[in-house]
């Protein structure tokens, strides 16, 4: 079961030797996986815990607000995502401005002292840390060699000659290439989102719809899709409708995800569901009524069903 550290004290009360793989993680990509798995490969060899140590929120949102990426994952999805893998300690570190001012070499004496001991720092290839993003491998390593600690830098992941980055992966959803996205992450593109109250339109129409408030940022163009969804331990098949509702209007003009569940009829608002785009069935379009819109919804459910079997 994961357990989630808030303070890099906390770090004292995980039996050592600590193995730490640090990094921001949007998406848990292959390339993240990667870091982490060589992080529990080497605590299990070394009879010690594996420790992810993330961020939150992105850095790049109190770093460069204006230019911070969409997020891939918010920090409840990457969390049960480095969950899945196996690893159980998972550090969130709160990032702010007080924090992004930390130099680099007190950052990494700061996990050395609580660690009981420090066995190792895992990062990605091109990892830079601390005020000015002024530490790097080299000065990871130099403070390994002073504190006792190993440095591991993991190369690159490559798919298909092309490098894993959460930057490639945003522009293959936001550009609707899902199996370019899935390709890189190592899994379908999936997001994470609360069941909010809607109007109940679809209900009306005979096919009922939970609104997913989603926890990330990135989403693929607007359109219906088949899609699997995961509430608590139950893995079951709909449509998603993403957009503005062309045909109904949307109350703030802003992009919904409304998610149909087939053959399921339970009260789960309030509760988190993880949705998985598995295929684009047709693009949003505006209907000349209500009528014509809810024979379409029954075309897009059985084309959902023929896709997802």
């Amino acid at each position: 079961m994961l357990k989630k550290l808030n303070a890099i004290a906390d770090l004292a009360a995980i039996p050592g030797p600590v193995y730490l793989a640090i990094g921001v993680f949007d998406g848990v990509h292959l390339g993240h996986r990667s870091v982490l798995l060589r992080a529990l490969d080497d605590a299990r060899g070394g009879g010690g815990t594996a420790v992810a140590v993330t961020f939150d929120p992105h850095p790049a949102k109190v770093l460069r607000p204006g230019a911070a990426p969409r997020l891939l994952t918010a920090t409840a999805h990457k969390l049960r995502l480095i969950e899945g893998l196996g690893i159980g300690p998972v550090l969130v570190i709160p990032f702010t401005a007080e924090f992004a001012a930390t130099a680099p070499e007190e950052f990494v004496q700061q996990l050395h002292g609580a660690c009981r001991p420090l066995k190792e720092i895992c990062v990605g290839h091109e990892w830079s840390f601390g005020r000015g993003r002024a530490g790097n491998l080299e000065m990871l390593r130099k403070l390994g060699d002073r504190l006792g600690f190993d440095e591991i830098g993991v190369p690159a992941v490559q798919v298909d000659g092309e490098i894993v980055s959460s930057t490639a992966i945003r522009g293959a959803v936001e550009s609707g290439d899902l199996e370019r996205a899935a390709r890189l992450l190592g899994r379908e593109y999936s997001v994470l989102g609360e069941v909010v109250r809607g109007d109940q339109i679809g209900r009306s129409l005979g096919f009922p719809t939970a609104n997913i408030s989603a926890h990330n940022e990135q989403f693929p163009p607007n359109g219906v899709y088949a899609v699997t969804a995961l509430w608590r331990d139950q893995e079951l098949n709909g449509v998603v409708n993403l957009g503005v509702r062309p045909t109904i209007g949307s109350a703030t003009g802003e992009r919904l995800l409304e998610l149909h569940l087939l053959d399921f009829d339970q009260d789960i608002y309030g509760e988190d569901v993880e949705v998985t785009f598995v295929s684009l069935l047709r693009a949003e379009q505006k209907f000349g009524s209500l009528d014509a819109l809810k024979a379409q919804i029954a075309r897009d459910t059985a084309a959902a069903r023929r896709v997802l079997g």
